[in-house]
């Protein structure tokens, strides 16, 4: 305990009287007393400091916080999913097609559980997810290119422009007569596809969020002497990164949607992915195991955006100042 030094009558100090260093008594009229420490709720301001720098337990409100808060952001998403099961279950029960053709969602999850405990579809989502990560990596480089390239000279852009709009728009699977001509039933079929799907769609949010950059902003920059590739570095591009990201999340979804495309179309044996698994289960007229297949792969799609996409966006959003409650 501290020991403080306090003036007053040693008799009357007597029980908590402590002995000096070397067994000297405490001088005349003054006494050592233990003043025992103050707790955190005793103490106001050990309190403020402790929660100022975030030091001792957690308040007593902050989990129940936390649950609503998690609860609240949960439960619209396990409504949406219930009201879907339910109007399926409806669909089903009114006999609109047999459920040899249209099986209900019980018959459905049970089938896509015995595929997870079988492996099938760790085995193809890992193929077909492979497959999309490097035929987006490939469409990132080309696009943060093509896009950088096409702002920076203007002239290109006013040729070119038209046409990259005309190849997004253009659809995926008119691109695979000529990819499986120059790649035949390859894989290099497949990604040219998705690099063509995304590339174009990266490029132009690129554009776009770009042009969206105040010039008062860049005019700064200038002044404190960013020019050429360190304008773009420093300024233009963190400053267009919230439409960047838009961009490149559409380039995901085109990238993904051709992928699917290209698996249905290009049946590679050997590599057993989800696109040939859609197919085969079509061929066999197997519907359980067909929509079995298309809820994982909208499981896969949202599970990207939610992990990739939305946590990236979260980021920017918090870096920018901009709380949940604002965006």
């Amino acid at each position: 305990m501290p020991q403080r030094e306090l003036a007053g009558d040693v008799a009357a100090a007597r029980p908590h009287l402590h002995a000096l260093p070397g067994g000297e008594q405490a001088r005349e009229g003054h006494v050592l007393i233990d003043m025992p420490e103050r707790s955190a709720h005793e103490d106001p301001l050990r309190a403020g400091l402790r929660a100022a720098t975030g030091e001792g337990e957690p308040a007593a409100g902050e989990r129940p916080a936390r649950a609503r808060a998690l609860w609240a952001s949960a439960w619209p998403k396990l409504a949406a999913v219930a009201l879907a099961l339910a109007l399926w279950e409806l669909v089903v029960l009114s006999g609109w097609r047999p459920e040899y053709v249209l099986p209900g969602p019980r018959a459905v999850l049970g089938r896509l559980w015995a595929d997870l405990l079988a492996g099938d579809i760790g085995v193809a989502a890992a193929i077909t997810m492979k497959r999309a990560l490097l035929g987006y990596a490939i469409a990132l480089v080309a696009g943060v290119g093509l896009g950088l390239v096409l702002a920076r000279v203007k002239v290109l852009r006013t040729a070119a422009g038209s046409l990259l709009t005309g190849l997004q728009t253009m659809p995926s699977v008119a691109w695979f007569p000529l990819a499986i001509l120059l790649f035949q039933l390859s894989e290099a079929a497949i990604l040219a596809v998705v690099v063509l799907g995304a590339a174009p769609s990266i490029a132009i949010g690129l554009l776009t969020s770009t042009d969206q950059v105040p010039p008062l902003l860049v005019r700064a920059g200038k002044v404190m002497g960013a020019r050429g590739l360190s304008l773009y570095r420093h300024i233009i591009i963190p400053a267009a990164l919230p439409g960047f990201v838009a961009g490149l999340k559409q380039g995901w979804a085109f990238a993904w949607r051709s992928l699917m495309a290209g698996e249905l179309l290009v049946i590679i044996g050997h590599a057993p992915s989800i696109g040939v698994r859609l197919q085969f289960s079509r061929e066999l007229s197997d519907a359980e195991g067909l929509l079995a297949w298309m809820i994982v792969v909208m499981l896969m799609g949202v599970l990207v955006d939610g992990l990739v996409f939305g946590v990236l966006e979260r980021k920017i959003r918090e870096g920018r100042g901009l709380t949940a409650e604002h965006a």
